[in-house]
This record gives C-alpha cells, structure tokens and sequence, in this order.
C-alpha cells in the first residue's frame, strides 16, 4: 500500500509523501518498524506526540497527530480527529471484514448477547464468531482476551483474519470506551444491539448521562441509516435510546416484555431453565431457555433479534435458543454440594449486575442466598457502598472480599463496602473466602461468587496472579466431599 492510498482519510493529496510505501499502522510507537504508519493519540495519561521523535527514529513513513509537530525528520500529518483517521485507516489498511457484522452494547449482557448471537448463526449454518471480554471464538479458534473492544489495529487485523478464515458473520461489543474512542468507526456493521444502562465506568465518563451518550455513538454515528437496531424495551434507559435511534433513522425493532419486534408474553422460571412464550409477527413460540435468570431472557431475545434482522429465519432464530451455552463466567453452574447446593460463579463487577444475579436464583433457592464479591481497585469507588447495600438486601450471607485491589489498599476498598453492608462478613483472602462460603453451605441453599467471572488472575499491586473463581470453587467442593 502507497500512502496516497489513505487519501481522504490523511490530508496526502498532491505531497511528496503520496508515493511511500506503508507495511503497517500503530498507535504504538514500540512496535513502529520501517514504512509504519505512526498515529500519535491524546490519552489520559500521556500525548501519543511525546512519542513521535521515538517513532520516526524506529522508521516510520510517516506521523498523523492532532497538529503539526515540528522538528521530525518524516512527514507530518495533521488531523482534526487523529482516534477517527487510526479506525478508518486500519480498516482500508487491512481491507477485509466478515460480510455480517453486528455490535452490541449496554452495561450488562454484552457478552452473553454477543455469544448467543453466534451460536444462533452457527446453528443457521453461518460460519460465524464472537468478539468481546471473554475473548475470540470462531470456527477451529478459542482465544482468551482482555479487551471488551479491541484497539482498531488489533481488531481489523483480526477481521481480515476471520474473513479469509471463511467467517461471514460476526457479532462484537462494543464498550463505551471503544465507542468513545472510536475504535469501531471502520468496522461496517449491518445492526447493532441495546441491552440496559446502569452505573459503570464512572472512573471514565463525568455522569451517567455522558456515560449513556457514549455507547448511543453506536446508532447515531455508526450504523447506517435504516440498518436495524434491536434494543431491549424494559430499562428505565429504553426510551431514550429507542428515541435517539429513530432521531438517526434506523429500523428500531424492540424486544422484551414492551417489546413489538419480539415480544415476551409469558415465563416459568425453573433452577436451571426457563420456559418462555415469545409472539413474532403474530404467532407464539414456546421456547425452553436452558440457562436460568430472568436477565439471560433479556440478552436471548436481544440475540434473537439481531440474527433475525440480519436473515436468520424467526422460527430458526428462536428455536436456536433452546440450545444455548451461556458465557464462561456468567451465571455459571460450577458445581454443587453433597446435599444438592449449587454454586455459581458471576463476573457481576456492577451494581445493576450483582442486583440482577442475585434475584435471579432467588426464586429457586428455599435456603439461603450466599454471595462472595468485593470491588476492583483504581476504578469508580461510588459504587463500592452502593454494590454493599445490594449484597445486604438481596442475600442471606454476605461475604466481603478483595477483586482487582490492583494499586489501592485492599482494607480500604473492603471498608467502603462494609460501611453499606451491616452484618457482612469480612474475608480478605479471595481463596479462604471461597473455601469458607462452600463449607456453610446447607441443602436449598444457593452460592454466587461475583465479580471475576471469567478471569484467570488477580491484581495485587503491579503484580498480576494467576487466580480463579472456577478453580477454587472446584478445590472447595472435592475438599467438602472428601
């Protein structure tokens, strides 16, 4: 590829620069080799500029920045939005996509709908994947990540990958840092999806309002006009997307019990099932959902909808459902006591999470609720006393232990939970904590252990562990049974 190759991206008409050769894109100086194409972003902690003089010594062809940098022995490339010129470059740079994409966003279930999605493809007979926190999973490929939204680089590369895999259809989340950051500007998706708001990241974004205002980038900037826009109907934050939504002039199809696209009439809930009657253009299915909590309802149909809108059959879309694997870490049955107690792990790290977990296995515990979690270091500390009062309200036992303390203190994260948590039981150590709760488990009762879900490792310091929920809960119920 020639530079004038990002023409109407980068500002290369008529210069001498046109004719370099490009051999690749990064924001990150580091990796800046010969004929790269170095993209100097703003960040929180440090201007990608300062970087800049390091990568034009590693090679670079050339530097795109916010503004002119003087001094650098290769060109210099102003930009009014140099995030937007990195996302729309690396896509034309890399050039292939899934012919199907498809974004979801929200606080919860984006992972959950972004799987489902898939499966229900798969079951289609698409060759399909997912993208998001839980990491890569397509035909002959089960890659752990870390990022619900890949950096535009990462994820065009990955893209082109899955596309000359034979990949045709792909479903992603979509963050609202990814959004906010533009990381999906290039991605051309043919719907996008709305799960529910609630309080998250607010060590990001000012207020929840701005928070919100983030992830509806996905209707109003990147979906093209008419494309579908399944958004679940039933969160007090509904409204205002499937507003902001029509304002964009998209075909909004809205599911859930107010919902008109796909709407739910009726549900029994069971301990690890539900039985569901969903109504589609006037005719009623009866679907068996095999995973439990009213939330992964929710995420289902919002699946469903985007498999529809993108030419999935109704009735094999729906049907799909009743073969359903939930997301590693998301209400996840790990195992169950001598006496028939289960034991869930959750990624639940939100209040709306933990809230929505809780009071999804109360309806088949006769016992009693037990539930392990703490919060993360170094990000919203708001929401430590607001997740204690959830904890106390919702279970019978409560357990007060460390996430991610990552570089704070961990008493002082536990100490903000416990001030909204009176009777909480406090239990620094991750793993005794674990062992602990599986130990008082009595027949009816049900355990969840919040807030990792999927993760292999714990932050302390600087210092990342390996550590899992999974593991440990496993340890604990074989110590209990011997």
């Amino acid at each position: 590829m020639k530079l004038r190759d990002l023409a109407g991206i980068l500002p290369v008409e008529g210069t001498a620069s046109a004719d370099l050769e490009v051999t690749g894109i990064s924001s990150d100086s580091r990796q800046v080799k010969p004929g790269v194409v170095f993209f100097a972003l703003a960040g929180t902690k440090a201007d990608g500029a300062t970087y800049a003089t390091d990568a034009a010594q590693r090679g670079a062809a050339a530097i795109v920045a916010g503004s002119t940098i003087a001094g650098l022995p290769v060109p210099v490339l102003a930009v009014d939005d140099p995030r937007l010129a990195l996302a729309l470059s690396a896509a034309r740079y890399f050039g292939k996509q899934p012919e199907t994409m498809v974004a979801v966003t929200g606080t919860s279930g984006k992972t959950s709908v972004a799987a489902f999605t898939r499966q229900i493809w798969e079951q289609a007979g698409y060759a399909a994947a997912s993208i998001g926190t839980t990491g890569v999973v397509a035909p002959g490929r089960n890659e752990y990540g870390s990022l619900t939204t890949p950096d535009p680089v990462a994820l065009h590369q990955l893209l082109k990958e899955l596309a000359d895999a034979g990949v045709t259809h792909a479903s992603m989340e979509a963050s609202s840092h990814g959004l906010d950051q533009r990381r999906l500007d290039g991605v051309k998706l043919a719907a996008g999806g709305f799960t529910n708001l609630g309080r998250d990241h607010m060590d990001y974004h000012p207020t929840v309002e701005d928070y919100h205002r983030a992830k509806l980038r996905l209707f109003d900037s990147l979906l093209p006009k008419g494309a579908p826009a399944v958004i679940f109907a039933d969160d007090p934050w509904s409204a205002p997307t499937i507003q902001a939504a029509h304002a964009a002039g998209l075909d909004v199809l809205t599911v859930g019990r107010h919902g008109d696209f796909l709407k739910l009439k009726r549900v029994e809930h069971e301990r690890h099932r539900q039985r569901a009657e969903v109504e589609a253009g006037g005719v009623l299915y009866e679907v068996d959902l095999p995973l439990a909590g009213d939330f992964q309802i929710s995420n289902a149909l919002v699946s469903a909808g985007l498999a529809i809108s993108t030419g999935t059959p109704v009735a094999k879309a729906l049907m799909a459902l009743e073969k359903l694997k939930g997301a590693p870490g998301r209400l996840d049955l790990v195992g169950t006591t001598t006496n028939g107690a289960p034991v869930y792990v959750d990624y639940a790290h939100k209040p709306d999470a933990l809230e929505n977990v809780l009071a999804s296995v109360r309806p088949f515990t006769t016992g009693r609720v037990i539930v392990v979690f703490g919060c993360g270091g170094d990000r919203d500390r708001g929401k430590r006393p607001i997740m204690g009062e959830i904890a106390t309200r919702l279970a019978d036992v409560v357990i007060v232990t460390d996430d991610n303390p990552r570089s704070e203190v961990p008493e002082t994260i536990r100490a903000a939970i416990l001030a909204a948590a009176p009777g909480a039981i406090e239990i620094g150590d991750r793993r005794r904590a674990i062992h602990e709760a599986v130990a008082m488990l009595h027949a009816g009762d049900t355990l969840i252990v919040a807030g990792k879900g999927h993760e292999e490792g714990q932050t302390i310091g600087t210092e990342t562990l390996h550590f899992s929920d999974h593991e440990e809960v496993r340890a604990a119920l074989r110590e209990r049974a011997a």
